[in-house]
């Protein structure tokens, strides 16, 4: 290949990977025009101008391009409103808003899918004991464990369901740090159709990351009530420098605003600070971004299996949301990994990433992401924890051409480096 010196045997092993995957790039290709035609849609229904790029300051009164943009995402969700704002820190950040905003003490949660992932659940009080968590406003969490394949218990969480009647049904669709299958939006209604039938006052709210954009089918038309997630990954479109989202029923919606500002005050309050258009245009191309990161998991997942690795999803399964597992079976192939993905980067291509600790994981974390906006996992990135079974997890590609180069870095600097 011009202008990189990559082992013949992973070119020839991705041109094989090309004719592998065709079909389901052309699948992909499919869902990222159906969503582009929505988004312009909701563009156009909100009546997106020119003059709603323009800052606010302040208490942010009438800033008319922050609420047409909630109007913008409420329709590319299927929502009756959504809560769109540059201040959510981070998806956990957003999540936490919505389970503050709607939990109050003494309620109840139950996890349909087992333990919830690293950071929010320092959040809940399952980890680190921090004040202000939701078990120390007398919040009781409880799981529903996922049955040995890393599937839904859905025998069990429906008993679960029935002999504790909580006020709120949480899911989890992305897999995590962890081996189980991502949910699809198939998996997601049959956990609604069930809390609906047996507990049919409990609120189902759905972390929603890395899933926006992936499947035609929302979680909001199949009874999810409330979700949420991050801006710096799918529904921003490595466009937005920072934010969040809250999207679902209008009176929920409220209620998480209220938790955000103040009570009474909620979505009416909030300067932009001239952040709109980059949001805006974020929302504009997430739907075709989304689609080049789900290309480049797919052409990951045939090319390392091609070359003898084990992955999850295949290449041909059906995809809930933009991650790619790899198993790398030993520490200096996932660091390996890690370097080949960081050396195909735009930016910062010369560092090489190192085991670390991070805030939130009790494990340490290595962490490759030559990315524009810091943390973007939506720009080709991957990360693990150093621990069995040495798996990585890969996300993004703002472009397909610029994700799969970096693909073959990862696998040319494996086989060079470990003596493949």
């Amino acid at each position: 290949m011009k202008f990189f010196d990559i082992d013949k045997r992973v070119l020839d092993a991705s041109e094989k990977a090309m004719a592998l995957c065709a079909d389901k790039l052309r699948e992909i290709d499919e869902i990222q025009e159906y969503h582009q035609i929505k988004m312009i849609k909701a563009f156009q229904n909100a009546g997106v101008r020119e003059s709603y790029f323009c800052a606010s300051t302040g208490y942010g009164y009438d800033d008319f391009g922050r609420d047409a943009l909630d109007r913008v995402y409420a329709f590319a969700f299927d929502a009756e409103d959504a809560l769109v704002r540059h201040n959510f820190v981070s998806g956990t950040h957003a999540l936490t808003v919505a389970l503050f905003g709607i939990l109050r003490p003494n309620d109840s949660v139950l996890c349909a899918t087992g333990m919830p992932y690293d950071t929010i659940r320092s959040a809940i009080g399952i980890e680190g004991n921090y004040p202000g968590s939701l078990k120390d406003f007398k919040i009781n969490f409880e799981m529903t464990d996922l049955l040995p394949d890393g599937t839904v218990d859905y025998v069990g969480f429906e008993h679960d369901l029935s002999e504790k009647q909580p006020k709120m049904v949480y899911i989890q669709r992305s897999r995590g740090y962890s081996l189980r299958a991502t949910l699809t939006w198939r998996e997601i209604k049959r956990i609604c159709d069930i809390t609906r039938r047996v507990s049919p006052k409990s609120v189902i709210m759905l972390d929603n990351c890395y899933g926006e954009f992936v499947e035609k089918i929302e979680p909001l038309t199949v009874r999810v009530d409330i979700m949420a997630g991050s801006l710096i990954k799918n529904p921003g479109g490595g466009i937005a420098p920072t934010g969040g989202y809250i999207a679902g029923k209008k009176e929920l919606v409220e209620m998480c605003a209220y938790r955000l500002t103040t009570p009474g005050t909620g979505k009416e309050i909030g300067a932009t600070l001239g952040v709109n258009r980059e949001m805006f245009m974020g929302a504009y191309h997430a739907p075709h971004v989304t689609g080049e990161a789900l290309k480049t998991a797919v052409f990951a997942s045939a090319l390392f299996e091609l070359l003898g690795f084990e992955t999850t999803p295949k290449y041909s399964d059906e995809r809930g949301d933009i991650i790619q597992l790899i198993m790398l079976g030993d520490e200096k192939k996932l660091i390996s990994f890690c370097g080949g993905i960081q050396s195909g980067s735009a930016v910062d291509s010369f560092v090489q990433p190192m085991p670390s600790d991070m805030p939130g994981y009790k494990s340490q974390v290595i962490m490759a992401a030559g990315a524009f906006t810091l943390g973007s996992s939506i720009e080709l990135s991957a990360d693990a924890p150093l621990r069995e079974p040495y798996a990585v997890w890969m996300q993004g590609g703002l472009n397909f051409h610029g994700g799969k180069l970096g693909i073959m870095l990862a696998a040319d600097r494996i086989l060079k480096e470990c003596g493949i």
